[in-house]
Parts: C-alpha cells; sequence; structure tokens
C-alpha cells in the first residue's frame, strides 16, 4: 500500500513537470507570436510609408514615373542576358590591369558564347582595339564606356521614328513556337488602345488551333478578324483581308502566316505567294513584313532572318522572350550581319513587356546595376 503511494506521489511529480514544460512551451510560442505581429506591424506601416510616397510620385511626377516603369521592366527582362553576359564583360575589364591581347582574346570568348556570332565579334573586337589606340586609352575599366558605344552604333543603325499615319498591313511570319501569335495580339491591343481601327487576318490557315488562337485574341482585344477554314489557301485568306480593311477603312491589318520551317522551299513559296497577293492589292494601304524569332534560339535565329529575307524581304524583326535566356546578344548578331530592323523586343508575358526597340534604353538597361 504504502509503495503504491510512493508511486502516486512520484507521478504527481512528474505531472506536474510535464506540466511545467507545456507551460513553459506555450509562453514561448505566444511569446513568438508577439514578436511576429510587432514585426508584420512594423513591416506594414513601412509598407504604407512606401505606398504613400509612390501615390506622392505619381500625383506630382507621372511621367516620370511612367518611364522609370518602361526602363524598369526592360531592365528586369534582360537580367538573364545582363548576368551571362554583360557581367563577364564588366569583370574582365576590371580583372586586368593593362590592355593587351589576352584581355581581347578572352572578350571575343565572351561574345561568342553569347551568341554575338564569330563575325561580328571579329569585327566588334577589332574595332574596339583600333579605338582604344586612338584615344589613347591605358586602363581596361576605361574600354566599358567604348565598348557600350560601339554597341549602340550598331545597333542604332536604320533606326527610324516612324510618325506616318498611312494605313498599313502588317505580314507577319515566322517559325513555329517564335511567339508569332502572341506577337500579333499584343501589336493588336497597342494599336488598338492608341486609339486606331484594328483588323486581323488568319492566315495560318494549315493549324486548326492557329486560327482558334487568333480568334481568341480578336475577342479578348475586341477587334475584328477574316479566317477561313483550316487547309484554305492562305492567300486566299489574304486577299479577303485587304479587302476587308479598305472597304472598312482600318488602320493596321495584321495578316497571319504559317509557322512554316525556313528549310522547306517550298512552303517559302507559298509565303512569296501571300505577299504578291497582298501587295497586289493594297492599293493606298502601305506593306511591311514583321519576322518574329525567338531569342532563345541563338544563332539559329540569324540563320531564320537570313533565309525569311531572301523569300519575302523582312522590313523588321520583333524578337521574342529575351527574358528567357543569357544570351540576348544575338541582337546585335542579326542587326551587325543582316541590317535588318529590330522594331521590337519581347521581354516578359504582359503586353507592356512587348517594347519598341530603342539602342540605347536597350544598352543602358543592360549596363545598370
Amino acid at each position: 500500500m504504502f509503495g503504491f503511494a510512493k508511486r502516486k506521489d512520484k507521478k504527481e511529480e512528474e505531472l506536474q513537470e510535464v506540466t511545467k514544460v507545456e507551460e513553459l512551451d506555450q509562453l514561448k510560442e505566444e511569446e513568438e507570436k508577439v514578436q511576429e505581429l510587432e514585426i508584420t506591424d512594423e513591416i506594414n506601416d513601412k509598407k504604407e510609408e512606401v505606398e504613400a510616397k509612390i501615390v506622392e510620385n505619381e500625383v506630382e511626377e507621372p511621367q516620370q514615373e511612367e518611364k522609370v516603369g518602361f526602363f524598369g521592366r526592360l531592365k528586369k527582362g534582360l537580367s538573364k542576358t545582363r548576368n551571362g553576359f554583360v557581367v563577364q564583360v564588366e569583370n574582365l575589364f576590371s580583372k586586368f590591369t593593362s590592355i593587351d591581347e589576352e584581355l581581347f582574346e578572352e572578350l571575343e570568348e565572351i561574345l561568342i558564347q553569347a551568341d554575338v556570332g564569330v563575325h561580328t565579334t571579329m569585327n566588334l573586337v577589332d574595332d574596339l582595339r583600333e579605338r582604344a589606340k586612338e584615344e589613347k586609352i591605358k586602363e581596361p575599366k576605361d574600354l566599358t564606356e567604348l565598348f557600350k558605344d560601339q554597341l549602340v552604333e550598331i545597333l542604332s543603325k536604320g533606326e527610324e521614328k516612324e510618325e506616318s499615319e498611312q494605313p498599313t498591313i502588317l505580314m507577319v511570319v515566322g517559325v513555329n513556337g517564335a511567339g508569332k501569335t502572341t506577337t500579333i495580339g499584343k501589336i493588336a491591343q497597342r494599336t488598338k488602345e492608341a486609339g486606331m481601327k484594328v483588323l486581323l487576318g488568319a492566315g495560318d490557315t494549315f493549324r486548326a488551333a492557329a486560327i482558334d488562337q487568333l480568334k481568341v485574341w480578336s475577342s479578348r482585344v475586341g477587334v475584328d478578324i477574316i479566317a477561313h477554314q483550316e487547309g484554305a489557301d492562305s492567300a486566299a485568306v489574304a486577299y479577303d483581308a485587304v479587302q476587308a480593311a479598305k472597304s472598312r477603312g482600318v488602320d493596321l491589318l495584321i495578316v497571319d502566316t504559317a509557322g512554316r520551317l525556313h528549310t522547306q522551299s517550298n512552303l517559302m513559296q507559298e509565303l512569296e505567294k501571300v505577299k504578291r497577293v497582298i501587295t497586289r492589292e493594297a492599293g493606298e494601304m502601305k506593306v511591311e513584313v514583321l519576322l518574329v524569332l525567338d531569342a532563345t534560339t541563338g544563332q539559329n535565329a540569324v540563320n531564320q532572318a537570313k533565309l525569311f529575307n531572301d523569300a519575302v524581304a523582312v522590313d523588321g524583326i520583333a524578337l521574342t522572350k529575351l527574358d528567357g535566356t543569357a544570351k540576348g546578344g544575338v541582337v546585335i548578331a542579326i542587326k551587325e550581319e543582316l541590317g535588318i530592323p529590330i522594331k521590337l523586343i519581347g521581354v516578359g508575358e504582359s503586353a507592356e513587356d512587348l517594347q519598341d526597340f530603342e539602342a540605347e534604353s536597350f544598352i543602358e538597361a543592360l549596363f545598370s546595376q
């Protein structure tokens, strides 16, 4: 009996110890919750301060805020190219203590790896070497500004500020997967938001999905579309679209085409036929060919541009998915080797991320910290 009482007393002592531990744990949890609440309150206070400042800045300087937003999106979208290309160039210029051939050889390697292309790389490095001599530059770190000037010079060749109000037919070409349909939708949205009348032509009749996708965009943006059935003659669709554009007085007609493989000559001939029909029927409307290229394909994009240009004389390039590649140097290769103006670049998913290409803004965003 006494043994049982002792065990009972011992049991009660153990229970008391457990209770104390549980109470301590509970107190710790409550203390942590209080600390979390205090931190959350502090964060919310700071957030409100920041939001108040943003609102104040928007009220006082709305134009400056818009500019910062535009540049910010560009800078963010080019972050992979900056980290994979520009940072290496800057590190190269900072690690060398003198300008010598070893520096230029390493620069060549970096540029080629960034898909600038062998031909363009050699021209860039040779020119940089000569300019450094002419300007008597001795410090490698001083080469950065010279290099930036070179890139701006290459990319700004043929850059034109088009202010023409002439109604335009935009024939959009490119391989499947380059982002052609999405680019068309974003251009339509931008143009409509600018107060102009837009019409779409579903000329990719090889895939029913292509017609359906363009119909979704026309509905989303709120513009009309001319479409036939799958398998129809794409030149016939282009003909009907041009007639509709002229009769309705639209400002911009965007004609989609099949995402044909650039290696198949018979399909390229089909493209040539579509362009002939559009040019013949355009009347007073201006005709332009926009080639959509996927930046992530690197040098393959340059090869595509050459073949499409041979077939339909490309007037401008929309380079998509720049936010998804570290090899944005392909922009320089395309411009230097082909001389075709880069009109648009895609640096994200939203319509605002399809931006007009400006050489100085592009290079400044690449080299911004």
